[in-house]
């Protein structure tokens, strides 16, 4: 009965995209019976990258031709023009230049040509920070909570944070690391509830949620150069006379074409890279398939009015589910994660046979 209240929390959510969906439905039987929106075609590309590519901006919802959306800071340095700090509003979504920059197709450019560093606060960085402001929350409450009921049941945001604890101690990083677990735990458990948070807050189709941080591969891979940074610097002989002499392998695979070596190598650079890959194909594959059911109301309510009342409820539908299977993705993606790098972990632990 503890765990009752994340899956409310769970339930709300699923409730807020249904009510989210449905509003984009109303929407689109209305700018089809627009005699003056009737001619606008719906570019379902530009919609579903709007959504999972990076932004200077953080778009909430058009009203009407208006954009709202809130402004990030731009941060910009030129070796000509020295420090730029200023509000991406002033771009007026990409319609005006402002102090020698322009914004064309989601990226800064100078008008003269010039090279310069952008050190933007992007839509993701934005919501990198706030889902860490959260994590911070959530875990200095279940520590205190931790502390104040000791030797007691766990209650409130304790009884939901420390099974999970739990869950990634016994049954990812004892099994797939060993004895010398408790090393790599802090790891494990920042990257685990990073990716669920993180998936669960792109799920949330209002502000601050919405964001596709672990769609974005930039982060992914970031979080892959972790795991294998750490792995790397954590391995022994064994692991390495395992790489180059691999024990029980035929001397002609080895001599003089050195194909295991070659292969096993391959393997230490395909593992995170695999790791990238994985966690942005899944996370951005499920964002984009939810928006083409949504994109189905506008195309078919440019066509026909009542054609686009039928489809808004079967996409609300699908959506709906899409969204409940999502809910799962998002955990089982930060665990797959946190596992494979266990494994990779206690795989760099080799005994060296002789």
């Amino acid at each position: 009965m503890q765990n009752l209240p994340g899956a409310h929390h769970q339930f709300y959510k699923c409730i807020l995209l249904i009510i989210f969906t449905f509003g984009l439905s109303i929407d689109s039987v209305n700018a089809a019976s627009d005699p003056e929106t009737k001619s606008e075609e719906l570019n379902v590309g530009e919609l579903i990258f709007e959504h999972v590519l990076d932004a200077h901006d953080w778009h909430i919802l058009t009203w009407q031709g208006h954009h709202i959306s809130v402004p990030l800071p731009v941060i910009l340095y030129s070796p000509q023009k020295g420090l730029d700090i200023f509000m991406s509003s002033k771009f007026h979504h990409g319609h005006d230049s402002y102090q020698g920059y322009k914004l064309e197709e989601g990226h800064i450019v100078s008008e003269d040509g010039s090279e310069f560093y952008d050190l933007s606060i992007t839509k993701t960085v934005a919501a990198i920070i706030i889902s860490i402001i959260l994590l911070c929350w959530i875990f200095i409450a279940a520590a205190k909570s931790f502390t104040t009921n000791r030797g007691k049941a766990p209650s409130g945001i304790q009884s939901v944070i420390e099974p999970l604890v739990i869950f990634v101690r016994d049954d990812i990083a004892k099994p797939s690391i060993g004895k010398d677990y408790v090393r790599y735990m802090p790891f494990l458990l920042t990257v685990f509830f990073f990716i669920w948070i993180n998936n669960m807050l792109g799920l949330i189709p209002i502000f601050p949620g919405g964001a596709n941080v672990t769609g974005n591969i930039a982060i992914t891979m970031v979080l892959a150069v972790f795991t294998f940074v750490i792995t790397t610097i954590n391995t022994n002989k064994g692991y390495w006379v395992h790489i180059f002499n691999t024990p029980g392998v035929p001397w002609w695979l080895k001599f003089p074409v050195p194909l295991m070596p070659i292969i096993e190598i391959f393997g230490v650079f395909s593992k995170p890279f695999v790791l990238m890959l994985r966690l942005f194909a899944n996370i951005t594959a499920g964002h984009m398939i939810i928006l083409v059911f949504v994109s189905m109301i506008f195309i078919f309510g440019s066509m026909n009015v009542w054609a686009g009342y039928g489809t808004s409820v079967v996409s609300m539908l699908f959506s709906a589910a899409l969204t409940l299977l999502e809910i799962l993705v998002a955990f089982l993606q930060a665990y797959v994660f946190t596992l494979l790098s266990a494994i990779y972990f206690g795989m760099a632990k080799v005994e060296d046979h002789h």
